[in-house]
């Protein structure tokens, strides 16, 4: 990327359905997003020529058939495809969800190859998208795959930064996915995450506990003592800054998450939960763990509200930010390790 170049912030649209392309154009809508970034939404002209005057919004884009033509400090809309879609807001749509797959195909090839900085996405119906080119639970699955890395569900805040052991797994499930292995995997990328993303020097990290009162010592499961406590302990004896498992029904209530950089749940609702209670409409889906950089909103498709034009952008558009501050620090971080007298030379 040239210095003169704005970050170049990649856009899949979501579901067709859904309030992606309302959240997207919304956010852009504001003409000094571009003073930050130059997006690039991979997409249709015509289908976002549609949106724009079903939300009557006034902003303008220019379309383009590759990435490599993009016009910088401009709204970019690369033809992913040509076919004329009909679009029924709040609907699942199967045939529909192959158009989002090609848009999050494209996006992530760019993503892959360079063309774009960072990559921000809109949300999916996850059932009308699986087909055998993707057969996920979702979005971090399917990046953990395409981009070759050990993926994590980071749900940030200026307030609160929430990891889980198991995303989008049964909870009837959840115990037996949960070993010493995975949350020692958990643990890395999330110390990682805090350090070269978030420039957090020494991260001090929370672990939520499995059963209910962290098992009460054994009398509400064993999981945690057998499982959580030992490897807490050797992860600590490392070196590292790990503490719990914390009781997880008074752990937000008592403010108790303020003491940590992080927090790290046992399983989807156990963290998602309180995080969208305290952050909603604030807060971003980060895909930890991954050599390039993802972004999302902290919510879905909202099918019940979609064409309504009732949709909030604000989570989507603290999501690029998000992107864009992490790219940042990324870099900074990576000529601070190139050259550790840098930041203390700034001081002088």
């Amino acid at each position: 990327m040239k210095k003169e170049e704005k970050l170049k912030v990649g856009i899949s649209i979501g579901d067709l359905n859904g309030i992606g392309s309302e959240i997207i154009l919304k956010t852009f809508e504001d003409a000094r997003m571009l003073d930050f970034c130059t997006p690039v939404i991979f997409a249709n002209t015509k289908l976002l020529s549609f949106y724009k005057k079903h939300f009557n919004l006034s902003l303008s884009f220019q379309g383009t058939e590759s990435v490599d033509t993009i016009i910088d400090g401009k709204i970019n809309v690369v033809n992913v495809w040509k076919d004329n879609l009909k679009i029924n807001f709040g609907a699942e749509d199967k045939f529909l969800g192959e158009f989002t797959l090609k848009s999050l195909e494209a996006a992530t090839q760019a993503l892959k190859e360079d063309k774009v900085d960072v990559l921000v996405t809109a949300p999916i119906n996850k059932n009308v998208i699986q087909s055998d080119k993707f057969n996920f639970p979702g979005h971090t699955n399917y990046l953990a795959q395409e981009l070759n890395g050990k993926s994590l569900m980071f749900m940030i805040s200026e307030q609160l930064k929430v990891g889980l052991l198991t995303d989008h797994v049964p909870v009837k499930d959840v115990a037996e996915h949960i070993t010493a292995e995975l949350i020692k995997q958990k643990v890395r990328i999330i110390t990682e995450t805090l350090r070269k993303d978030f420039q957090v020097r020494k991260p001090k990290i929370a672990l939520l506990g499995i059963n209910p009162h962290s098992g009460d010592k054994g009398v509400i499961g064993k999981e945690d003592d057998e499982v959580l406590r030992p490897c807490i302990q050797e992860i600590n004896d490392a070196g590292n800054l790990v503490f719990g498992p914390y009781a997880a029904d008074s752990f937000f209530g008592t403010k108790n998450y303020k003491n940590f950089d992080a927090v790290i749940a046992a399983y989807h609702d156990q963290g998602l939960i309180p995080f969208k209670t305290l952050s909603f409409g604030k807060g971003v889906n980060y895909t930890a763990g991954l050599s390039k950089i993802r972004t999302s909103p902290d919510h879905g498709t909202a099918y019940e509200i979609a064409g309504k034009n009732q949709a909030d952008y604000n989570s989507f558009k603290e999501a690029v930010f998000a992107a864009i501050e992490i790219y940042n620090n990324r870099v900074e971080y990576k000529e601070l390790t190139k050259n550790p007298l840098k930041k203390q030379s700034k001081k002088l």
